[in-house]
């Protein structure tokens, strides 16, 4: 215990035969200080906080300045947390202390940025470092410094550091249900600042759309598009609010509730549900506007991607990074029929296309699939990262270049016709959301309707465990095969709508960070989960698109999401019931495993 800041109040509960409560670590407190002051100097020296400075966010707030301060903010709370309980120790009671180490890691924080400001005053790094702008210290508005010179903006650094680490630190002072409550109204007051373009184009589209006086409370909320600061209160005690009353005891959850409904009730609640689902879908194209729905088509297209993509990885566990593949099959179907430029010349209609596409994407699961069928794991991965390369350099080899244009690609893909003179393509973003969503709920609805058919649970017991399931009668082969075909026409769709939506379909448009993208919007939302999936998809393909300021960092932020995701929730954001049992029963053999090398 000699790296605590000092021994624990008595503990809540203490009894005979425990051991005193262990006490925050200043031995943590000071890693974590540490840790903070490098990342807070990395997002600085990257160009982040001056690009991100461009959007505010609460009146004079900027998003990059939020951003560093977040920081203090956030290791406070982790440094001033206690332990967690072991076996044979008293529960920690809150005090003092757990400020006290919040403010310690937020001061070692401060002090690793003081010295970045003093070095960058005296010392021009831009030759090294180019992304250190004058903007930080130098010149107006001097983020770092927060206005100041560099003598008072070091003495201010250091002071607003450590408060707010102590803030987050003295977080563990609250109950566990008011801290998530503070917590949950901190995010929704960032959410609401760092959204306000699309959330002043709802509240102004509602209003045109449906007559309901709502534009206005767009021009309370926002000023100079950042939030004004009574609203952020509001919003704030909002957000509190609501996660206070979703979460109130004895409340029973509405699933749970609808559970306990007869059957004809639960019937005519899930139609109900779903006619008021395909209003506000129907509706929505109206209020967002054209570029927001083109947003959202260029994420549902990504998310038909997923949701073939969760099939093969999710439910049968076949870790595949070659799907991009299948992608560009479909997209260069869908234009070799429909383009009047491409070397068959028979100018379709794109739903004749649709046929062939899920013919030409099933031929390609087969012909994936069927070489790979005892592989699995790391080999599994590499082969299939192979083919996906294979199929993108074929498309833009000279040998194929009569049929698929080589780089120069084809041109001119039809649109998709919706009724005589009607047509949706790029160009017509609001109708081609219908159009993206037909198909994305048609995938929805076959993930839910394998999930728990017969092949769903020969996909389930071959990801737990491949042997076990051939020795228990599953066919792994058929499994896998039908695993690689749907993925493959699923992607196969989403190709096929990305051609109709660019015009114009290129080899360089199917590289193999389109499979990692889809792969990382499945860890990150949910494996198995078709709810997650949806969420996975909004925010790393919908978010980054409505945020420009974030799209030269996109991958930087997806690799600091995907480790947060791994380390903290590595079931994702709304994972599978299954999914979480699997993981937590991993997670409780591997201790096992460790307790017995330990007494060994």
């Amino acid at each position: 215990m000699a790296d605590q800041i000092v021994p624990t109040d008595a503990p809540v509960g203490a009894g005979a035969g425990l051991l005193p409560a262990q006490g925050v670590s200043a031995r943590r407190a000071v890693t974590l200080g540490l840790v903070a002051g490098v990342v807070a100097v990395f997002v600085s020296a990257n160009g982040m906080v001056s690009e991100f400075a461009e959007r505010d966010v609460i009146a004079e707030l900027s998003l990059g300045v939020l951003w560093v301060l977040m920081i203090p903010l956030i290791v406070g709370s982790l440094a001033g947390q206690a332990p967690a309980v072991l076996q044979g120790f008293a529960a920690p009671r809150p005090g003092w202390r757990n400020p006290a180490g919040g403010a310690l890691a937020g001061l070692l924080a401060a002090v690793v940025m003081a010295a970045f400001i003093l070095l960058i005053d005296a010392v021009n790094v831009r030759d090294v470092l180019i992304n250190v702008r004058p903007d930080l210290v130098e010149t107006e508005p001097r983020l770092l410094t927060f206005g100041q010179g560099v003598g008072a903006g070091v003495a201010l650094v250091l002071a607003v550091y450590a408060a707010l680490g102590a803030l987050g630190g003295a977080l563990h002072l609250l109950p566990d249900r008011w801290r998530r409550a503070v917590v949950a109204g901190v995010v929704w007051l960032i959410v609401m600042g760092v959204l306000s373009s699309l959330v002043s184009q709802v509240l102004r589209g509602i209003q045109s759309t449906t007559n309901i006086w709502t534009a206005p409370l767009a021009d309370a909320l926002y000023q100079g598009g950042a939030l004004t600061a009574p609203a952020a209160a509001v919003v704030f005690v909002v957000g509190a609010g609501l996660y206070l009353l979703l979460t109130r005891p004895r409340r029973t959850p509405a699933r749970v509730r609808v559970r306990r409904l007869p059957d004809r009730s639960q019937r005519i609640v899930r139609v109900a549900t779903l006619a008021v689902a395909l209003l506000l879908l129907g509706l929505l194209p109206q209020v967002l506007g054209p570029f927001l729905s083109d947003v959202l088509n260029f994420a549902g297209i990504f998310l038909l991607m997923a949701l073939g993509l969760n099939i093969v990885v999710g439910f049968a566990g076949l870790l595949d990074l070659g799907y991009v593949a299948f992608f560009a099959v479909g997209a260069y179907t869908a234009a070799v029929l429909t383009s009047p430029q491409s070397s068959l010349g028979v100018g379709w209609i794109f739903w004749a296309a649709i046929p062939f596409v899920v013919l030409a994407a099933a031929v390609a699961g087969l012909l994936v699939g069927t070489p790979v069928l005892r592989m699995r794991g790391d080999y599994l991965a590499i082969v299939t990262l192979g083919f996906g390369e294979i199929a993108r350099l074929l498309f833009l080899s000279d040998w194929l270049k009569p049929i698929f244009g080589g780089a120069q690609g084809i041109i001119r893909v039809g649109d998709v016709p919706l009724a005589p003179g009607v047509e949706a393509g790029g160009a017509q973003p609001r109708l081609f959301f219908y159009v993206v969503f037909t198909f994305v709920l048609l995938a929805a609805y076959i993930s839910y309707a394998l999930q728990d058919s017969r092949i769903g649970r020969a996909w389930m017991a071959m990801r737990e465990d491949e042997l076990v399931a051939e020795t228990m009668g599953v066919n792994i082969v058929a499994a896998k095969l039908w695993a690689f075909v749907i993925g493959a026409i699923l992607a196969g769709f989403g190709g096929a709508l990305f051609a109709a939506k660019v015009g114009s379909v290129f080899p360089h448009s199917f590289e193999v960070i389109v499979s990692i993208t889809v792969l990382v919007l499945i860890i990150v939302g949910g494996i198995a989960s078709v709810p997650g999936v949806v969420v996975g998809a909004l925010i790393l393909v919908g978010l980054p698109e409505i945020l420009r300021e974030f799209e030269e960092y996109r991958f930087l932020l997806y690799g600091a999401l995907l480790i947060f995701m791994m380390v903290r929730r590595p079931e994702g954001f709304i994972p599978n019931t299954r999914r979480v049992t699997e993981l937590h029963e991993q997670e409780l053999q591997q201790d096992a495993w460790l307790r017995a090398k330990e007494t060994e």
